[in-house]
């Protein structure tokens, strides 16, 4: 897979073939949403692997896009997108953009992922905004890939999760301990199993 990595905010490199990009009719692209609302809220928020997160679902502050196409350059340019939709739209918190025909294999989202790190450097965005990854076939470092734990990161589609800084840092200043979350989640996933996990995750599809 080849991906490009000279985009510029200012001066943003489309594919041509962005004219061939498959279009989702609206009930697919809700659908997909509903799916990964789902596994956020019985998962993510149901098992309290971010404490914050329910707050800001209630106040309506998590904007949902899906990126159907399989080109790895146009999915660059819709995370580029995204993060003009974040300096344009202060009421949007947090963005999470869905990848439902690409990056498949683990390997080739840890490159997207390590592309769209260096793409907010480059634009100026380290310390504005933060990166966050979720894939169906997540595994942390030295994982067998049967580790209950995976399931923290284990998401229903391929997708980016982009955060304000700023606000994670006010939510911190109120929660004790922030730095022991990820022990306490891979704890309680662990405790919980593989099959409760993994059957959790897939009944959100």
């Amino acid at each position: 897979m080849v991906f490009k990595s000279d985009y510029k905010l200012r001066t943003p490199y489309f594919p041509k073939s962005a004219s061939l990009l498959k279009v989702y009719d609206m009930d697919t692209a809700q659908q997909i949403i509903d799916q990964t609302k789902k596994w956020i809220n019985d998962v993510v928020v149901g098992c309290n692997f971010c404490p914050f997160a329910a707050n800001v679902i209630k106040q309506q502050g998590v904007h949902y896009q899906v990126e159907p196409s399989s080109s790895s350059n146009i999915c660059l340019a819709s995370f580029l997108r995204e993060t003009i939709r974040l300096d344009n739209e202060p009421d949007i918190e947090t963005i999470f953009l869905i990848f439902p025909n690409s990056f498949k294999q683990f390997e080739e989202y840890l490159d997207l992922v390590s592309i769209a790190e260096k793409l907010l450097k480059e634009n100026g965005y380290e310390g504005i905004y933060q990166l966050a990854g979720f894939h169906p076939l997540y595994r942390f470092a030295n994982s067998t890939g049967q580790d209950a734990a995976d399931y923290t990161n284990r998401s229903v589609y391929p997708m980016l999760h982009l955060l304000r800084e700023e606000s994670i840092d006010k939510v911190l200043q109120h929660y004790t301990s922030p730095e022991k979350i990820p022990d306490r989640n891979i704890l309680f996933a662990r405790e919980k199993g593989v099959i409760y996990m993994k059957s959790l995750r897939d009944s959100c599809l």
